[in-house]
């Protein structure tokens, strides 16, 4: 049985689509993108805008119990390919130790004018 995940304390999908669903041990979360979940407003630059989707993902996780560390995939979205290294050296900060497998893409535009957008995958560790 599938169930939507929702946390305040990341930016309200602004479509028809959940924050993350969960099912059958695993977390399916929604692209993030710099949104600041308390003003609406897009944060500015790469580095910033891969921090702030970071941390909406990780609030995603937390109403579900997980963090970070629980992510096993990921994917990308940038519209300029020239800021990957601001944006791999920031992304690096939030994967320390094992980092999730990563797909990187270049794409012509993001919702809201958005530099990078990151989904992720994570997996609920079995007890």
């Amino acid at each position: 049985m599938k169930r939507a995940v929702f946390s305040e304390k990341a930016p309200k999908p602004i479509g028809p689509y959940s924050q993350a669903v969960e099912v059958g041990g695993y977390v399916f979360c929604s692209g993030q993108t710099g949104l600041d979940p308390r003003t609406g407003e897009l944060v500015d630059g790469v580095v910033a805008q891969t921090n702030r989707a970071l941390t909406n993902l990780k609030e995603v996780l937390a109403k579900v119990g997980l963090t970070l560390e629980d992510v096993v995939k990921t994917t990308v979205f940038m519209t300029d390919l020239a800021e990957f290294s601001k944006m791999n050296e920031e992304y690096a900060k939030h994967f320390p130790r094992v980092p999730p497998a990563r797909s990187t893409v270049q794409v012509a535009g993001l919702p809201r004018g958005s530099r990078v957008e990151i989904d992720a995958i994570a997996v609920k560790r079995s007890s």
